[in-house]
């Protein structure tokens, strides 16, 4: 029997905690989102997490999903009638051919520490277990959560679930008042602006290139359709390398401005993110080309900072190449998993 999934039912949880007015119910449509969209804001000073996040974002998110279904795979806690939380799984099978169940959830940071979250985990690990019985044992399977350092709510949660963290990943910023030495191109590639008829092309790139990472999973047509429709996306901020011969897209960097978030925190930040270079191309120096004009383009604009994100033990030496022109880390964040035992 499905654990959660009703539109309009309340839920009995097992271990639900004694909260006066507590109710889990599931999900109920648009109607829900700027709901979940007060959580998610009224959490991130709390958490120390650095967003803006609107009832439209969260719509536009929630149309391209994929392996998972709102109505069946989302939990929320309301208290007299607020949404004090909710909680949304879905899996992933990766390249490694580990199947993740993945989960992720927030709480009202008032209405912590009273047994909800620890709740509404036991409910997403109950339904990630159903929807696991359905499939083949092909491979090592595992329930699968994120939370930054700053996160300690949820990073208690999740170890005293005995979760442990597996993989972890920085934050880091650059200041732009520093000076950027800007590395050249190897010879035969040169940048082109991205027209709407290479999309596709830029598209399967990164993905082709991203394959030798941890944890990829191949992305879908959704996933192209979720890309291409992501309003933060700007194209002329791109900065895409072809080798002129071949007619091909050598590498990549996807620049990006949060506005919104550049507006809340008062600061004028380029995001340097979606770097990535195609096997054939590696080992000379085109990241470190690509990156380091993004950099120059930022600080031409006015920017005074450029931000990334990056895998610790990232195997094209990421790490490394970021700290050399200059990035400093600010925040961390953990990948944190338990082997998925469905009797247990």
């Amino acid at each position: 029997m499905t654990t959660f999934g009703l539109t309009t039912d309340t839920m009995f949880q097992p271990g639900a905690p004694a909260v006066p007015g507590l109710i889990f119910r599931g999900f109920q449509g648009e109607s829900d989102y700027p709901l979940m969209a007060a959580v998610i804001e009224a959490s991130k000073v709390a958490d120390q997490i650095e967003r803006v996040t609107t009832a439209e974002d969260v719509a536009r998110n929630y149309s391209h999903m994929t392996n998972s279904d709102p109505y069946k795979d989302m939990i929320f806690a309301e208290v007299h009638g607020e949404v004090v939380g909710y909680g949304r799984c879905e899996w992933q099978q990766n390249t490694a051919g580990e199947r993740l169940y993945f989960h992720l959830g927030f709480v009202k940071p008032a209405w912590r520490r009273k047994g909800i979250g620890r709740g509404m985990l036991g409910a997403m690990q109950r339904r990630l277990c159903e929807i696991a019985a359905t499939q083949p044992g092909d491979g090592p399977r595992f329930f699968e959560a994120f939370a930054a350092d700053t996160e300690a709510a949820t990073e208690a949660l999740l170890r005293c679930a005995e979760y442990s963290p597996v993989r972890h990943f920085y934050q880091m910023v650059r200041p732009l008042s520093e000076a950027v030495s800007v590395s050249p191109l190897p010879p035969g590639l040169e940048v082109r602006p991205a027209s709407p008829e290479h999309r596709r092309a830029i598209w399967e790139a990164d993905q082709e290139a991203f394959r030798d990472h941890w944890g990829y999973v191949p992305g879908t047509e959704v996933d192209y359709q979720r890309w291409l429709d992501d309003p933060i996306q700007d194209p002329a901020l791109w900065q895409i390398a072809w080798d002129a011969q071949a007619d091909q897209v050598a590498g990549m960097v996807l620049n990006f401005l949060n506005r919104a978030e550049n507006i809340e925190y008062k600061r004028e930040r380029g995001w340097t993110e979606g770097l990535s270079v195609r096997r054939p191309w590696r080992k000379r120096g085109v990241a470190r080309a690509l990156l380091t004009r993004s950099l120059q383009m930022f600080k031409d604009m006015g920017m005074t900072e450029a931000a990334l994100g990056v895998d610790t033990e990232n195997v094209t030496g990421a790490l490394r190449l970021y700290e050399s022109v200059g990035f400093r880390v600010v925040k961390r964040s953990s990948a944190y998993r338990r082997p998925l035992v469905a009797d247990r």
